[in-house]
């Protein structure tokens, strides 16, 4: 499908939000196998013109996706086992174990284990049993991707495995140094575990394409997410460690964050190691451009998270405890974007530009031509919003992943941090601004975010669902019980297919 940032958001459009590893399915955890393409008819009848979901590298610590392995790798744990026993590499016996687990929500601890093995077992009985044009394809896989990524991220994953999965830190120092002549003994020793790495990371590409032409067909644009920072225990950091502020040994001398915010009264200590702009920019700013053409190669659109952090960010000394004491930082700016779009041509880009936002990023925002976002549970708590005040140049959301669902804002979680009165105070404003009920506060926000100027509106699936507190995805600045909630396997049902294309037609949002 082909990019043309002249016309990203051209077209008034509707759009869903749901992580992959929200589907439904037999195995434990959302994949890509058929799924994936039911959801993706579901909302082509629907009317739903774009599908976004979060980052889909491997995910680590905490299983946030946020915290990947690898900026490029993708999720191993999304790869669709049946597709495997199709290629001959599974039977349906081996598959039997996850088929027990819970549908309801992603166990990690259950699914993470099993389907490892499975897709070990298939890797290794790849060369065997796959047919010569299925080689053939992986041969080419591994010679377009290699040298940028691959290599490294399958010696890094191999090493993590043999150093029972500490971080790279923690390692062995002449694999911490990445000592050369250790890491070629390695590299021979272990060469076949490598290459299963590889193997299924091929497994993913494969399927990644056929949902994406999937989708082409339908109508429907893939929006992906990319988080600004690289986590620290990741192959990128590894074998990138020039173009951050890490010492040799893989020490951070600060780390990423955001003070004190609306999630959190201690702010936010994410605890990524922060980049050596000047590194980047020395280079012309090719480890980004790579990053972002490796993305739009499987994207329609791209978030990139945290925009702000461009212009500015937050940087805390990587001793603290909490992101209250760090300090504001110059970004790369403009000339980061620039050297991109010089190398890629059109940037198909939305600036996630959510939280402590100053007119200089604005500015920059603007000055990229890059659309941004407005979500209405942050925005219908100002006493002085209006409607009027959502941009066509924007993308309008009811809430994000990290937002509760509106019927749990609505109402007010255990765990919100406003007060009752300010709760009340919100109620009164919704009701009074939709027109709507407390019955059908969810369907009212969606209807106000379609009817609202942005080209784009987009809301969680758990919305359209009508779902409370206990369908929330991700609550900032915790660390257990986030990824988790599973869309049902019925739920996205004709009747709401239905109200959704009502909701399209009657706001003018078909897309044409």
């Amino acid at each position: 499908m082909p990019h043309n940032e002249s016309t990203l958001l051209q077209t008034r459009q509707a759009g869903v939000c749901l992580h992959l590893t929200s589907l439904p399915g037999d195995h434990g955890i959302g994949d890509l196998g058929p799924a994936a393409i039911r959801f993706v008819n579901a909302l082509a009848a629907a009317g739903l013109k774009v599908w976004q979901f979060l980052p889909t590298g491997p995910c680590g610590y905490g299983n946030s996706p946020y915290q990947s392995l690898s900026a490029f790798a993708g999720n191993e744990l999304l790869v669709d086992l049946v597709e495997l026993q199709r290629w001959g590499l599974l039977r349906a016996r081996d598959i039997d174990a996850l088929c027990s687990l819970p549908a309801g929500v992603v166990d990690y601890d259950a699914v993470v284990p099993v389907k490892h093995a499975l897709l070990a077992r298939a890797s290794k009985r790849f060369d065997a049993r796959c047919p010569p044009v299925l080689r053939a394809r992986f041969r080419a896989f591994a010679q377009a991707n290699d040298k940028l990524w691959l290599h490294d991220y399958a010696l890094f994953r191999v090493l993590k495995s043999k150093h029972a999965e500490r971080a790279w830190l923690d390692w062995e120092p002449a694999f911490v140094r990445r000592e050369a002549a250790s890491l070629r003994r390695f590299e021979s020793r272990y060469a076949s575990e490598i290459r299963a790495v590889k193997i299924r990371q091929f497994f993913f590409d494969c399927q990644w394409r056929a949902l994406y032409e999937r989708a082409a067909a339908k109508g429907v644009r893939l929006f992906g997410d990319m988080p600004i920072y690289v986590a620290l225990d990741s192959a990128d950091a590894w074998s990138n460690r020039e173009l951050l502020r890490i010492d040799a040994n893989g020490r951070p001398d600060c780390v990423a964050g955001v003070p004190p915010d609306y999630f959190s009264n201690d702010g936010q200590l994410w605890g990524n190691p922060l980049y050596d702009w000047a590194a980047h920019a020395a280079s012309g700013y090719r480890w980004w451009t790579e990053r972002l053409r490796h993305a739009m190669a499987r994207m329609d659109i791209v978030r990139i998270d945290h925009f702000r952090g461009f212009e500015s960010y937050w940087s805390v000394p990587a001793d603290e405890t909490t992101a209250r004491n760090g300090r504001w930082e110059s970004g790369p700016g403009k000339p980061l974007f620039d050297a991109m779009r010089a190398a890629m041509g059109p940037l198909l880009i939305v600036a996630e530009d959510l939280g402590i936002i100053t007119p200089a990023v604005d500015a920059l925002r603007d000055e990229l031509g890059f659309p941004g976002m407005k979500v209405l549970q942050f925005c219908l708590a100002e006493d002085d919003f209006s409607i009027d005040d959502i941009p066509a140049d924007c993308v309008c959301y009811t809430g994000t992943h990290d937002n509760d669902t509106t019927v749990g804002w609505f109402l007010g979680s255990p765990d919100d941090l406003r007060s009752a009165g300010e709760i009340q105070r919100t109620q009164a404003r919704v009701l009074d601004m939709t027109g709507g009920s407390t019955e059908t506060v969810h369907e009212d926000l969606i209807r106000y975010a379609f009817g609202s100027g942005a080209r784009l509106a987009i809301a969680p699936m758990q919305d359209f669902l009508g779902l409370g507190s206990d369908a929330r995805l991700n609550t900032p600045g915790t660390t257990v019980n986030n990824w988790r909630w599973r869309l049902g396997r019925d739920a996205f049902t004709p009747a709401l297919r239905h109200r959704i294309r009502t909701m399209i037609a009657d706001s003018g949002r078909d897309g044409a």
